[in-house]
């Protein structure tokens, strides 16, 4: 053994540790040394069982140990799981001694906590943060009344000495850190230190930093705290304080680091209840334990100046005081007591309460406003914002509110409060990061139209606290805002927005202000960046920051917060609440419906279900305004809700839609049309209205041409929903509930060059391939039958997004047309240039098929579909029965269809789809490079999978993987898919407008998700 002097930490080897466990515990294990400071600790690894061996330096004291034994078993004696247990020694004692070269050593025996340090954790989730809190509440919860002599001592990291310990050693840090500490100390002075006598005080854990809290997975991908570690700081202090230095530490290193305050704070709060007085002041306390870090580390490196890592560990602290530097303390407690589920802010009911008794004596904010309003719709999915309006943002936008109040021969519109808006565009409503991509969108105010120089009056006496024209860009342009008292002396404010420059400058803080007296006009469109003159009337119960830039709109994640700092101001005009958006049914609402009332097997996406109520271009967005980049719906082909093609049927639906027993120029001209990108000898077209109609269209062709009725398919194949089309689906009737497939339908080898029997794509991969056609040509003959057809895909979707070796279609048709068959080219997932080299996915196989179906993209979300032949299969078809689709080829569907080939052509987005296409594989072939999970990256143009395996030579499929990028993509924003037969491949096949920028974030958030903890292999 090392010899070591009590001015040092103990010097053990993991021999020596093996030998003390044997000698004074009688374990037999292996030690392996843990990171440790003052002491030494050790993991032991006994026969399954692990355990820490702790020897505690020299200079510690015993008495100390004690209070660490003591508060781990009180607490292992209530089964709370948040700590290590004492392991007594084989003489019964819970402390045991080494003594080595004169000097002794405490030696103790813990049991091991599972999981990981917290600090090593990614990504540190909202539900793992809120068990940091749980987890530590409970721990305080647990020593609630209990208490020990050597708890009471003074310790230098004990929060209740903050204010002495920061003043002690500020002078040892430069001038301009020396500055920010100042400004925490100040705030501490007068809103914390008067407070500390309201505090509860306990013995408490006191280090809940993001190394002593540990965390392991808990279920389905989750990371949960599994304890907490090093009880060396225990000591009796404030209760909250416990909270607070978790909170701390919680912050470091966060995109948002009040989100994950917050969560700490509600997990704490939900396990060990938080007071009024301990809230008020825990984001303060937070703050001075950064500050308390920063000075001992500068305390630290006077007395040890070489060693800059001191320094340079702090850097992190420095980075958040930065992010801090312009929050508002007081909008942080709000924020903490409504994540807490109390009411954020507490003197907004009084206030509530003495407006509406006020009702009566208020005066008219808008003398014009009549009892019963028009109120507009500017919601997510209002009929006001057209394509081109969500386009033009507000400028937009103002054309069609004067239209809606022109109809209505209203001189005043109300825009409500609480209402979700796509109208915010401007750069200060955006997302903090694109990690968490959530707008600023609910509006916290009532919107009052009406015209330019509109005088504006204030509706109870109060003083004006801010009149400024705010050139910085603000939610609201010039702004009043007034302050006001209850009866009670309870103060509260309203602000007035949107209103004239001119009128604005009349007035001066601290000028008095009279109910009835005009404090403004409306400004112009100019002064209200773009929208028509309107007033923004909020109510305010606590103004948190007296520069008048006051938020008029707020992110959906925080409306319990903004709802009780702003509430509804209608009481203000003497109205009841205005008609709330958000009372649209909730998600949980309607996915019990779903369950009650529709199909039980009609799947959803996401672990967390998106309500989405809009979609424009490569985006849709939810109930809330939240945009989501489409990476998956080829429906919408050309884009969602593209103008154009909404215009055609919007055109021919006010004027025919009907069948197609009537002669229209649109049925013609679409059938030229469509025709013109198919080669000889395809020239005829059967117009159905979904690909699953196309398909079994397709078969009674091939059927009644050939006289013969059995089909190959492809293993793993889906081609649609009818009963004929499961039956030629492996990826359905191989699957749960199939009943596999019937004596006609024959499967074939998937040609999969990743996976398959033969690999690359090379033309002798094609041929081989080819050959399990031929040779069920040949066995259906051989049974004295004959083949009908072979329907494939150009590109194999549910196959797992399959580009096809080289050759195969040409061998395969071959042999199929050599046993009499057709052959029938799917194309209802990869037509319309979606492939970009070529306009259909069969094109790159060189080769025609005999007939051609189509669906989803034909109509850009609109049920048209179609099915293109030779005209000998047509005239074989033509045997005396009629033929007739209801739908398929009306005057609306073909108008669409029509538009659709329009905006290809237009827009030029066949070649879009391969540049883009190849940027995106280009990006995901780079990831594949540093992320082992990515076993294979193919496609053509926007039709692109990922294949991910845990092992690239065995293979091995991680489908719970690909679950989990799906789900954790969404929670970016961005909406992917999984796919193939064993659900393992990443499903990208977005919108063709899709660009160079939405490839490029969409690589670089698959690439922050695959450095994910669970996701490594």
């Amino acid at each position: 053994m090392l010899v070591t002097t009590v001015d040092t930490a103990p010097a053990f080897t993991p021999e020596d540790a093996a030998v003390l466990a044997r000698r004074l515990y009688g374990i037999d294990g292996r030690a392996t040394p843990l990171p440790s400071e003052r002491d030494q600790n050790f993991r032991l690894d006994a026969d399954g069982a692990r355990y820490v061996l702790k020897i505690a330096n020299p200079a510690e004291d015993e008495a100390v140990l004690e209070l660490q034994n003591a508060a781990m078993t009180r607490l292992a004696a209530q089964d709370l799981h948040v700590a290590p247990a004492v392991v007594p020694s084989q003489a019964g004692r819970a402390i045991e001694q080494a003594e080595v070269g004169g000097d002794r050593y405490a030696v103790r025996l813990l049991t091991f906590v599972p999981g990981r340090p917290l600090a090593t954790v990614k990504p540190q989730s909202a539900g793992l943060m809120r068990s940091v809190g749980a987890l530590l509440g409970r721990l305080d919860h647990g020593l609630a009344g209990w208490d020990h002599p050597a708890a009471h001592r003074f310790f230098h990291w004990d929060l209740q000495h903050a204010q002495q310990v920061i003043e002690e050693n500020l002078d040892l840090l430069p001038e301009d850190q020396r500055a920010v500490i100042e400004r925490y100390l100040a705030r501490y002075r007068a809103h914390v230190a008067p407070r500390l006598g309201d505090l509860r005080r306990s013995i408490i854990h006191s280090d809940g930093n993001d190394y002593n809290v540990m965390a392991d997975f808990d279920g389905e991908w989750r990371m949960q705290a599994t304890g907490v570690i090093d009880f060396g700081d225990m000591v009796w202090s404030h209760t909250v304080n416990e909270a607070a230095i978790a909170v701390a530490y919680a912050m470091l290193g966060k995109v948002e680091p009040l989100a994950a305050a917050a969560d700490v704070v509600a997990g704490y709060h939900a396990a060990h209840p938080l007071t009024d007085a301990e809230l008020a002041v825990l984001y303060d306390l937070a703050c001075a334990r950064l500050c308390v870090s920063v000075c001992m580390a500068a305390r630290q490196h006077q007395a040890a100046p070489e060693n800059g890592y001191l320094l340079i560990s702090q850097a992190p602290i420095w980075e958040l005081f930065a992010k801090l530097a312009d929050v508002n303390s007081d909008l942080v407690h709000y924020r903490l007591r409504a994540a807490c589920g109390l009411p954020a802010v507490p003197q907004t009911a009084p206030v509530l309460a003495w407006l509406a008794a006020q009702r009566d004596a208020l005066a008219p904010v808008l003398p014009a406003l009549p009892a019963t309003p028009l109120v507009l719709d500017l919601s997510v999915d209002s009929e006001m914002i057209s394509a081109q309006r969500l386009e033009a943002g507000s400028v937009g936008l103002g054309a069609a509110i004067a239209a809606e109040m022109a109809a209505a021969d209203a001189t005043v519109a109300l825009g409500r409060y609480c209402e979700a808006r796509l109208a915010y565009t401007a750069p200060q409503f955006a997302a903090e990061s694109a990690e968490l991509p959530e707008r600023r969108t609910v509006h916290l105010g009532l919107d009052l139209f009406a015209a330019a120089g509109t005088p504006i009056h204030a509706p109870l006496a109060g003083e004006v606290v801010s009149a400024q024209v705010n050139d910085a860009p603000l939610d609201y342009g010039p702004t009043v805002i007034l302050r006001h008292v209850t009866g009670d002396g309870v103060p509260f404010y309203t602000l007035y927005g949107h209103l004239s420059s001119a009128a604005v400058t009349a007035l001066t803080p601290g000028q008095a202000v009279a109910a009835g007296d005009v404090i403004g006009a409306l400004g112009d469109t100019r002064e209200n960046g773009g929208w028509p003159p309107h007033l923004h009337l909020q109510l305010i119960t606590d103004l948190v920051d007296d520069s008048g830039n006051f938020p008029g709109v707020a992110r959906p994640s925080e409306w319990a917060l903004w709802s009780s700092l702003c509430p509804d101001p209608a009481p203000l005009l003497g109205l009841d609440h205005v008609a709330d958006p958000f009372a649209i049914r909730p998600p949980d609402e309607i996915l019990a419906v779903r369950r009650a009332h529709l199909g039980p097997n009609l799947s959803i996406s996401y672990r967390e279900p998106l309500t989405i109520v809009r979609g424009h271009g490569r985006f849709l967005y939810d109930i809330h305004g939240q945009a989501y980049l489409d990476g998956v719906n080829n429906v919408c082909h050309v884009g969602h809700c593209h103008p154009h093609v909404v215009r055609a049927g919007q055109r021919q639906m006010a004027v025919l839609n009907t069948n197609t027993r009537y002669l229209h120029p649109h049925l013609a001209d679409y059938a030229e049309r469509l025709l013109g990108y198919f080669p000889a000898p395809l020239e005829v077209v059967f117009f159905v209205c979904s690909g699953s109609e196309a398909n079994e269209l397709a078969l009674r062709l091939a059927r009644t041409y050939t006289g013969q009725s059995d089909f190959i398919m492809l293993d793993a194949a889906y081609h649609g929903n009818t009963q004929a089309l499961v039956d030629l689906s492996p990826y359905k009737h191989d699957g749960p509930g199939g009943k596999g497939a019937p004596p006609w339908a024959h499967k074939a080898l998937m040609p999969d060059p990743y996976r398959g029997e033969h690999k690359g794509y090379g033309a002798e991969v094609g041929a081989a391939y080819a050959q399990d056609i031929r040779r069920i040509v040949q066995e259906v003959e051989g049974q004295g039958r004959g083949i009908a057809g072979f329907i494939a895909e150009s590109l194999l979707g549910c196959g797992g997004q399959i580009v096809l070796p080289d050759g195969y279609l040409a061998e395969a048709y071959a042999h199929v047309r050599a046993g009499g068959g057709v052959t029938i080219a799917d194309e209802v997932q990869v037509g319309f240039g979606r492939v970009g080299s070529h306009f259909w996915g069969w094109e790159t196989q060189d080769v025609v098929p005999d007939i051609v179906t189509m669906g989803k993209p034909i109509g850009n979300g609109h049920p048209l579909a179609a099915v293109v032949t030779t005209r000998a299969i047509a005239d074989a078809f033509a045997n005396g029965m009629e033929y007739f689709n209801t739908f398929g080829g009306n005057p609306v569907s073909c108008a669409i269809g029509l538009a659709v080939l329009d905006v290809i052509e237009q827009e030029q987005l066949q070649a879009n789809a391969l540049r883009v296409g190849n940027r995106l594989m280009d990006g995901l072939r780079e990831l594949m490079g540093r992320h082992p999970l990515i076993g294979d990256v193919r496609g053509l143009g926007l039709y692109v999978g990922a294949e991910l395996v845990l092992d690239r030579t065995t293979l091995e499929p991680a489908p719970r993987h690909a679950a989990y990028i799906a789900n954790r993509m969404r929670d970016h924003g961005i909406l992917i898919s999984t796919d193939g037969p064993l659900h393992n491949v990443l499903k990208l096949k977005p919108p063709i407008v899709f660009t160079d920028a939405d490839a490029d974030r969409l690589v670089a958030t698959l690439d922050r998700v695959l450095g994910e903890d669970c996701l490594q292999v």
